[in-house]
């Protein structure tokens, strides 16, 4: 037994959301150790991008995104460095008005932009008529995935026990038994943020996460032209493309664009039902990317595969199912609001109230915007 086995809070998995969490866990003074079998921040955290957007289906989302950025910024104080960029998330689809509304509503800073306004914030995409209503979040950006995880990283580094968690069990008399490859411990409450792995983990305890999972592929693309000083995120629900859904995010020096479109099906195990289903969706990306982004180079020049792990009532939802004290968090795109959740589970942790609530009851992600 290493003493971080004695720790108060256990956080099973070191992506950006364990992480978070323990950060908020030690301000509040908690003893705390992080339990993570790999690179930390590099599962479904990894990568060198992601976009902090505003825009959410549910209303709730978008306030509580706004109080995600309030964390960023609080944590760009804390290491002096920019954390999510300023240049904004450009979004095109029929719901534009809606989602303006919506936003402004919320108090976020978001305009209904013409085409030459978005020329200017996204240069390599192609040029927008004056038929299509496009929406510009100007507090939304990309984010700076690996100064992130690093910056959390560096604050924890001597709480990390690099091991592999095999079991999570409320004990009877009140704690939380955590096995692990090489030996067992127990915790007065235990937070597991472990992506796809989370769900073996709960199963283990009882509960059945009702996810859809899935393979993501995302491919960056250099630009042809010089890097822009500038360059905005893009969300894509227009279907000009022939893609329903697809998005694109600056990587660090603006040089190159990461670009995205859909998922490839799997079986439970993790196996993919189609043997040629991430190819296939490298090949819709790069179609993607050269129909709807010309100032790309038609080529990509890297790749990242990823899990999916959505929740069945939304792309954007997530909860917390607890027994006893153990709490297992399940759901998709949550890098962006990573300072708020974790500061929700280490409040959910020890016993204090949260700023939303967390439960699969609520819903997060299922509500609609009115239209």
């Amino acid at each position: 037994m290493t003493p971080g086995d004695q720790a108060d809070v256990a956080v099973v998995g070191g992506g950006i959301i364990g992480l978070s969490a323990a950060h908020a866990l030690t301000r509040r003074g908690a003893s705390v150790t992080i339990y993570e079998r790999g690179v930390p921040g590099n599962g479904q955290s990894g990568g060198d991008s992601r976009i902090f957007r505003h825009t959410h289906d549910d209303p709730r989302l978008i306030a509580f995104a706004r109080r995600s950025l309030e964390g960023w910024r609080e944590w760009e104080g804390d290491c002096g460095q920019e954390l999510v960029s300023r240049d904004g998330v450009v979004f095109l689809g029929s719901s534009a008005r809606e989602r303006h509304a919506a936003l402004t509503a919320a108090g976020v800073s978001a305009r209904l932009v013409d085409g030459a306004e978005v020329a200017a914030a996204l240069p390599p995409l192609v040029q927008q008529d004056g038929s299509r209503e496009l929406l510009l979040d100007e507090d939304g950006g990309v984010i700076r995935t690996r100064v992130a995880v690093e910056l959390l990283r560096a604050g924890v580094a001597d709480r990390i026990v690099f091991d592999e968690v095999m079991s999570v069990r409320p004990t009877p008399h009140g704690t939380v038994e955590i096995r692990r490859g090489d030996a067992a411990a127990e915790h007065d409450q235990v937070l597991v943020c472990a992506g796809i792995g989370s769900a073996g983990l709960a199963h283990g305890a009882g509960i059945e996460l009702p996810l859809r999972c899935s393979l993501h592929v995302r491919l960056a693309f250099a630009l042809r032209a010089a890097a822009p000083s500038r360059l905005a995120c893009l969300l894509d629900a227009g279907g000009a493309s022939g893609e329903t859904h697809a998005y694109g995010d600056p990587l660090p020096g603006n040089g190159a664009y990461a670009v995205g479109v859909t998922e490839a099906a799997i079986y439970p195990d993790g196996g993919l039902i189609d043997p040629d289903g991430l190819a296939a969706v490298a090949r819709r990306t790069v179609a993607y990317a050269n129909a709807m982004l010309p100032g790309l180079e038609p080529t990509p020049s890297q790749a990242r595969h990823c899990w999916v792990t959505e929740l069945q009532w939304g792309t954007d939802a997530f909860a917390v199912w607890s027994a006893g004290g153990a709490h297992f968090l399940a759901g998709q795109n949550l890098f962006k609001h990573a300072p708020a959740i974790g500061d929700a589970l280490a409040a959910t942790a020890l016993g204090e109230p949260t700023a939303i609530d967390l439960s699969p009851d609520a819903r997060l992600g299922a509500l609609a915007l009115a239209g």
